[in-house]
Parts: structure tokens; C-alpha cells; sequence
């Protein structure tokens, strides 16, 4: 009987929500609670932008920020005699988003982690390594992997493991290193750029129902040409020489039983994932959970049949979760700055009269290198300007391959620079800059050819 009151009333209370949702929701920008809010998130990000120097971590501040702003504008809410169910039914709508991505990336993460754990990304390392090829060779090898990993892998994981593997070709050699990490943190952000789930911000854009699975995949020309114009131009800065490597020394690391297997089920759960979204209606991560559930049920089977030591929640227990914490705070954030009505007026910008969509997405590659493509493409998404496919498309590129710009411009460059201290810093990457530059303005070039004048994508 208890739980059949409990029913009942959660019922009774989501029909209540719902029927509040209809009412208008007040501007508040400019009152006490919306300049505060506005302060408190100017300062929570800038001790997220500046987390080399103060060694804060990023989580923290993104994290308070997003938890106090709501509670702010709930006690606004309460003394102004408003209407709570606004306050109560905006906050369920972004749990639900941020569910949504947090669960997606938790088991992605937890993926990654378990294919570590069973040396596929040793071997990988090795089998680049003892092949004997020169720097350049390398510097392509280590660029085009990240590019085709990132797409599945996401790519500050990616642009991880492959900063590893740069660390085990060289550590003391600038001329190799430094144009290496460069092309690592490009080659991962513009490979995650044409994927659903490459990128934080294009996982964003997709579940929020701005473009199918497939519309993602036409920007696969804009991301890869102008990956490989920047690639072209950093690659003659690398030399020819060959990094010192005794093959017969470094004994090749070996494979647990079932790696393969592992690798396979990876591929199923990110099928498991679009069909979930494309075909079921299901929100992308309930495919994801779906193959975290038969990733467990294979490691019975491994346990039953070779004693394996895979633990499945060991695996979840190394996960950055100061990452997926730092995604919490920022989504909270930027919902409660929409709430209040501060996004209104930062759309206003696409507004054909001021500077337009085209220009105003173009901006946001810039802007994204500068602020972190997280916030600013949560913020479009909230402020949701009317734009067609083929401009939510160009956000998503530009977004995305904006943040190679600066070196903490995105999560991979961050990654990296944290990889490789001292040698991968904000200097020696701005020393490169340029050529990020002309591979942007690439990209967007092969978007506008493609989009505007040959009109090569699938029109809703």
C-alpha cells in the first residue's frame, strides 16, 4: 500500500510540473540574484581557466558554482512570493540533460579504462614504437590515430593515450614533441568533431536533438581537411631523423584473455547507443548502460573460464570523475544563467541584423578557445537561436575545432599539457598557432562549399 501511495503521488506531482511549466518564466538579469549569479560564474571560471596556477581543481569551483546559483534563485523564488513549481520543474529538466551526458560518459570512461587495464593500449604503444620509423612517419602515425579514435573514444581520452605514446617514443626532443602534441590535440578535437559522441559538445548538440547521428557524419570533410592542412604545416617542422629504440630490449606486453572480445563489445555499445537514440527513442545513454550490462556479464564469463582478475568496478574506480563533476557544474551553471535570462540576451547576437548565424558560429570557435567549448556550447544550446541544420552543424564543428586554438582552448589540450609539463605549455603551442589558424579557416571554408553552395547534406 506504501508503494502504491508513493506511485501515485509521484504521478500526481509530474502532472503538477507539468502544468506549471506552461507558465512564463520571469526575466531576473538585471535584479540582485541574476548580477550575483552572473559574478559568481564570471569567478568559478576563472579559477577553472587558471587551474595550472592556483592548482585548484577544475571540479570544484564549476561544481559550487552550479549547486549555489540554483539554490539562489530558489530563495529569490521564495521571498518574492513567485512561483516555486518553475524553480522545481527547471531543475528536473536539467537533471535530465546532465543525466544524460554523465551516465553516456561514465560508461565510456569505464570502457577506456577496463581496455587499459588489459594492455591494449600498451601494445598499441609498442607496436608504433618498434617498427623503427622516423619522427615524421611517427608524427603522422600518432596524428591519424587520434583522429580515427576520437570519434569512438572521445577526445581527451584519446588525446591521453596517444600523448603516452609520445612520451615512450622521445622525452627530451622539442622538435619532435612539441609539433607532436600539437597534432595530437588537433587531430582529437577535429576527429571528435564529426562524431555524436567524439566531443562533449557535439554529445551536447546530439542528444539535444539538433541533428540525427548521420548529419553528424557530414562534416567529415571540414574536420579531415582541415586537420591535414595544419598537419601539413606543423609536419615540416618535425625532422627525419630516427628516435633511439632497442627492440630487443623492450619485451612487447601481451593482451589479457578477452581483449579483443572487449574491443568488439565497445563497438556494440556505441551501436547499442545510436539505435537507442535514432531508433528506440531512448535517451543515447540507455544503450550505453545496456552495454556496460554485457561488458559485466563478460567478465563472469572470463572469471568462470580463465580465473581473469578483469574487475569491471575496479575499472570505474580509476574514472576522472573531477571530469565528469567538472561537466555537472558547468551544465548547472549555464542552466541556472538561462534561467535567469542572461542567455536571451547573448542571443541576440544571431540575430540577422547584428552580426547573423553564420558569422555569430564562426565567432564561437574563437570564443571557445578562450572560455572552453563546454560552457559556450551549453549556453547556445540554452539560448537556442533559430538556425537550420546546416548552422547547428556549423557550431558543432567549430566548436569543436575552435578549442585547438590555445592550448587550454579544450579538454585534450589540457590533458596534454598536464602529459607533458614544461614541455607542451601555452607558449610553445602559441608558437604553432598559425597553422591551427589557417586549418580553422578551412574547415569552415569546406563547410560553406559543401552546406551553402553544393548543399551535400541531408536536409530536414
Amino acid at each position: 500500500m506504501k508503494l502504491l501511495i508513493m506511485l501515485m503521488l509521484s504521478i500526481s506531482l509530474t502532472y503538477a510540473s507539468g502544468g506549471a511549466s506552461s507558465e512564463v518564466i520571469p526575466d531576473l538579469t538585471f535584479t540582485w540574484v541574476g548580477i550575483t549569479c552572473l559574478m559568481i560564474f564570471i569567478v568559478a571560471y576563472y579559477f577553472v581557466a587558471t587551474e595550472e596556477k592556483y592548482h585548484i581543481d577544475k571540479a570544484k569551483p564549476a561544481l559550487f558554482a552550479g549547486t549555489v546559483m540554483f539554490m539562489l534563485i530558489a530563495g529569490y523564488y521564495a521571498l518574492n512570493h513567485l512561483n516555486m513549481d518553475l524553480v522545481h520543474v527547471q531543475a528536473q529538466h536539467l537533471i535530465l540533460e546532465i543525466a544524460e551526458i554523465f551516465f553516456f560518459l561514465f560508461v565510456a570512461m569505464t570502457y577506456i579504462e577496463t581496455l587499459i587495464h588489459m594492455n591494449v593500449f600498451e601494445k598499441l604503444k609498442y607496436s608504433l614504437v618498434s617498427k623503427g620509423y622516423n619522427y615524421r612517419k611517427l608524427f603522422w602515425l600518432t596524428g591519424f590515430l587520434a583522429f580515427f579514435i576520437s570519434p569512438i573514444a572521445d577526445n581527451l581520452t584519446t588525446a591521453l593515450i596517444l600523448s603516452t605514446v609520445l612520451i615512450t617514443i622521445e622525452r627530451e626532443n622539442k622538435n619532435f614533441l612539441v609539433p607532436g602534441a600539437i597534432n595530437i590535440v588537433v587531430a582529437a578535437n577535429a576527429g571528435g568533431a564529426w562524431s555524436p559522441f567524439g566531443d562533449i559538445t557535439t554529445l551536447m548538440a546530439w542528444t539535444s536533438g539538433k541533428g540525427a547521428f548521420s548529419d553528424f557524419l557530414f562534416l567529415f570533410p571540414a574536420s579531415i581537411g582541415g586537420y591535414l592542412i595544419t598537419a601539413y604545416l606543423l609536419s615540416r617542422f618535425v625532422p627525419r631523423t630516427k628516435p633511439d629504440f632497442d627492440a630487443t630490449a623492450e619485451k612487447a606486453p601481451e593482451m589479457m584473455h578477452g581483449a579483443n572480445i572487449v574491443i568488439g563489445l565497445g563497438i556494440f555499445t556505441i551501436i547499442s547507443a545510436v539505435l537507442s537514440h535514432q531508433v528506440l527513442h531512448l535517451p543515447a545513454m540507455w544503450g550505453m548502460m545496456f552495454g556496460l550490462a554485457v561488458l559485466k556479464v563478460f567478465q563472469y564469463g572470463l572469471k568462470r573460464k580463465y580465473n581473469s582478475k578483469l574487475n569491471i568496478f575496479e575499472s570505474m574506480s580509476k574514472i576522472e570523475n573531477n571530469t565528469l563533476l567538472f561537466f555537472f557544474g558547468i551544465l548547472a551553471s549555464v542552466g541556472a544563467l538561462y534561467f535567469l535570462g542572461w542567455l536571451a540576451l547573448a542571443a541576440v547576437v544571431y540575430d540577422p541584423s547584428v552580426l547573423g548565424p553564420t558569422w555569430s558560429n564562426i565567432g564561437v570557435g574563437f570564443l571557445s578557445a578562450i572560455v572552453d567549448n563546454v560552457p559556450v556550447m551549453s549556453a547556445i544550446l540554452k539560448a537556442n537561436p533559430v538556425m537550420g541544420l546546416d548552422q547547428w552543424m556549423l557550431v558543432t564543428l567549430t566548436a569543436g575545432v575552435g578549442g585547438s586554438l590555445i592550448s587550454f582552448g579544450s579538454a585534450a589540450g589540457v590533458g596534454v599539457m598536464g602529459k607533458l609539463p614544461g614541455i607542451y605549455t601555452f607558449g610553445s603551442h602559441m608558437k604553432y598557432a598559425w597553422t591551427i589558424f589557417i586549418g580553422y579557416a578551412a574547415s569552415v571554408t569546406i563547410w560553406y562549399l559543401q552546406f551553402e553552395i553544393l548543399g551535400l547534406y541531408i536536409k530536414h
